[in-house]
């Protein structure tokens, strides 16, 4: 054979394996509103930058007349590209290919660029778009998911792992999904779950469809499982784009700086009348936190997920920053057991990645009820301060309002390796509430008192002008400093660059145990 015919030969396996299952499975995967594996990558990728490996990959397995059936690339376009003039690793699942599903060679293809992108330093992200197992190939294809599974754990807190989820993702596919740091799923052509709704049907005889099983919306805001619901795949890609952005390659960089018009010294002056004289009543705090950083570059995550508590991705001065607020427009900031998994997470991949992290504090406690309780309050709570414990990147707490109780603890105080720890003249740091305390504290006195609601009025500001106030936490240490609330920016920002050389470690062992 000649060199042109073997170039020819060359090109014509290109071509056919660029077709996947077909032109007729293509337009199907088009009907349904979704992209093919190809179409996603090079949506996802810089202009010509995507460099494909093992695009002649074949399955091996000859039960169930497999043999006769084999197609290039095998379900799976994997290789790594650009996003932005930065190296990401990225697996593609082709649906118009034995329905996505993963046989062993599937597997040994994503296994092969995840090993890589541990070695080089940059994000794995995987597209998921498949059936599940290859039925036919056993415990073969169940093994390829272990060994996915094993790199997941291994890759985490190394690299940055981001999971798409594109269309149908079931049985034990989900596990590799829920490993990775953030997952993005799209409203109406994906969803996640165990067991499907037929099974569901069988076992507890619940009627249920995939959308109200598994779909975007409910991982999004009942079970947490999704970080981001997207509009759809163009949509999910943007903003998949946009949180690369405020992440390192790996864990041994830090994350990108990005020049800013934003004025360092810019204060904020309605900043100064957010927060209402009357302590019950709500305002929002995203609009506090969109205030201070730097204009257009917050991010949230998490965004229809235990409101209670806010996180995301921000700058300030440049600087990537993660942040955690309370959020007293919903149930006036209590923390709960969803909003402690959440921000613990949160942290930890803040933590993991030298991603600083801003607190913004406005807690009246941990939500009371037999729900909360039984439902293990006390360990999730935990998390949260475990996760504040643990954490060694730069650490900055501004107290708005309430910090009342163990909830004063959690949230990041001085006690826990807070760096830098400032108050509002509104805050209220104390045990608990004002009038709750009077009437423990004062309860004789205000049940023998001639007019027991005037004097319990009257011991209620006695306690108010006590401790519901910072300069108490002041005067001991607790708090670095009383600041006015238009100059929170300015003083992040210098905050943030004295302890950007910031070093602290944890003692040595193999890992803690967190109160899983």
């Amino acid at each position: 054979m000649s060199l042109e015919e073997k170039l020819n030969k060359l090109e014509s396996m290109r071509a056919e394996a660029k077709l996947g299952g077909g032109q007729k499975r293509i337009e199907a995967q088009h009907k349904k509103g979704k992209l093919t594996a190809r179409e996603r990558v090079e949506l996802l990728c810089d202009a010509n930058s995507f460099e494909e490996f093992d695009m002649f990959v074949t399955h091996r397995s000859t039960a169930f007349g497999l043999e006769k059936h084999k197609v290039l690339g095998d379900g799976v376009v994997t290789g790594c590209g650009k996003i932005n003039g930065r190296m990401v690793y990225i697996f593609s699942q082709d649906f118009t290919v034995f329905g996505g599903s993963l046989s062993e060679a599937h597997a040994e293809k994503i296994c092969k660029i995840m090993k890589m992108a541990m070695r080089n330093g940059a994000p794995v992200i995987g597209l998921n778009d498949s059936g599940g197992a290859r039925i036919q190939e056993g415990v073969v294809s169940l093994g390829g998911y272990a060994d996915i599974f094993l790199l997941n754990t291994l890759a985490s807190g190394v690299v940055p792992q981001i999971s798409m989820i594109l269309g149908p993702c079931a049985g034990g596919a989900v596990y590799s999904p829920a490993i990775t740091d953030f997952v993005l799923m799209t409203k109406g052509t994906s969803y996640m779950f165990v067991t499907g709704p037929n099974v569901v049907k069988t076992v507890t005889h619940e009627e249920v469809t995939s959308e109200d099983l598994g779909g975007a919306l409910t991982h999004a805001s009942k079970s947490g499982v999704a970080h981001f619901a997207c509009e759809n795949e163009a949509d999910a890609i943007t903003r998949l784009k946009k949180l690369l952005s405020y992440m390192p390659q790996n864990n041994l960089e830090d994350p990108p700086y990005i020049e800013t018009d934003d004025p360092f010294d810019r204060e904020e002056q309605s900043l100064n009348h957010i927060v209402p004289e009357n302590p019950n009543q709500p305002y929002e705090i995203k609009d506090v936190i969109r205030s201070i950083v730097d204009v257009g570059s917050f991010l949230e995550v998490h965004e229809d997920y235990a409101q209670n508590i806010v996180v995301g991705f921000a700058r300030l001065g440049g600087r990537s920053i993660g942040i955690v607020a309370n959020q007293p427009a919903i149930l006036a900031g209590v923390l709960d057991i969803n909003s402690s998994l959440k921000g613990a997470r949160f942290i930890r991949f803040c933590d993991c990645f030298n991603i600083p992290i801003l607190t913004f504090e406005d807690v009246p406690g941990f939500l009371p009820g037999t729900d909360q309780e039984h439902g293990g309050i006390i360990k999730h709570g935990a998390k949260l301060l475990y996760a504040y414990c643990e954490a060694t990147v730069p650490k900055v707490t501004v107290i708005t309002r309430k910090a009342y109780g163990g909830a004063y603890d959690v949230m990041n105080s001085k006690h826990v390796r807070g760096d830098m720890n400032y108050a509002w003249p509104t805050a209220e740091i104390a045990v608990m509430g004002a009038k709750g305390a009077a009437e423990i504290i004062f309860k004789r006195e205000i049940a023998e008192a001639d007019d027991p609601e005037a004097e319990l009025k009257k011991k209620t500001d006695a306690y108010s002008e006590w401790f519901a106030n910072p300069f108490e936490a002041a005067a001991r240490g607790y708090i670095d400093d009383v600041i006015e609330p238009k100059t929170t920016r300015p003083r992040l920002i210098r905050a943030f660059e004295m302890l950007e050389t910031k070093k602290d470690s944890n003692p040595p062992k193999k890992h803690g145990n967190i109160p899983l």
